[in-house]
């Protein structure tokens, strides 16, 4: 079982409100199943799409609040490789690795691959990090709970060996969150994929720098 979490709390000036990037960044990676990666191999397959959640920032703050969602995948992907088509897909999308917990246009996040577990945890500094899985803190945080909890409610942590219910109740106190009605786009977002839209991060890399417009012009 391979789950990614997917978030966002700053518009796009290319895709607009945060859950409409998701929704885009979610097209993008699914655009790897039909080969749109050039030939790269290890296509990505999005199987199943939590509800959407609006959050408050962890740690507390006046930033605006998170969407997030958690989605299952089918890939052959390793998880460097996947982490890094993550990472790319978050990089074309327009965002900028500053500071640790800044503001973010989209966060991609490799929570769990199946019962691998790769390294420690480490300073969420907002930097290029060694891979680590499942996430480290992904048993703290509601935002990451509780969507995960829609898409695979028998999941267990693969260290703790807790279920993800048990992980729920034992969340610290204060974390606010609340369930997003589906809109009518892309997985449940804003974002209404037009004809010739961006067919993966390569294209919305050029989408997001100014290239070619939203209609792939």
């Amino acid at each position: 079982m391979i789950l990614i979490g997917i978030g966002a709390n700053l518009e796009s000036p290319v895709y607009g409100e945060p859950r409409a990037t998701c929704g885009a960044a979610l097209a993008a990676l699914a655009a790897r199943a039909a080969g749109a990666e050039g030939g790269q191999g290890g296509g990505l397959t999005i199987t199943q799409r939590s509800q959407w959640y609006k959050s408050a920032p962890v740690p507390a703050s006046d930033q605006p609040w998170f969407v997030n969602a958690v989605v299952r995948v089918r890939t052959a992907l390793d998880p460097d490789r996947l982490i890094a088509v993550l990472l790319q897909t978050e990089e074309s999308f327009g965002r900028r690795r500053v500071e640790e917990n800044a503001p973010r246009i989209l966060d991609l996040d490799l929570l769990a691959y199946g019962e691998t577990v790769i390294g420690g945890e480490g300073p969420d500094d907002g930097g290029a990090a060694e891979t680590t899985v499942p996430h480290p803190r992904l048993h703290e945080r509601a935002f990451v709970l509780l969507p995960l909890r829609d898409v695979a409610p028998d999941w267990r942590h693969p260290v703790s060996g807790q279920g993800v219910h048990a992980l729920i109740e034992a969340l610290p106190p204060g974390q606010q969150t609340e369930v997003m009605a589906d809109a009518g786009g892309a997985y449940g977002s804003e974002w209404r994929q037009p004809r010739n839209a961006p067919r993966n991060v390569n294209d919305a890399r050029e989408v997001s720098r100014g290239r070619v417009d939203r209609n792939g012009k």
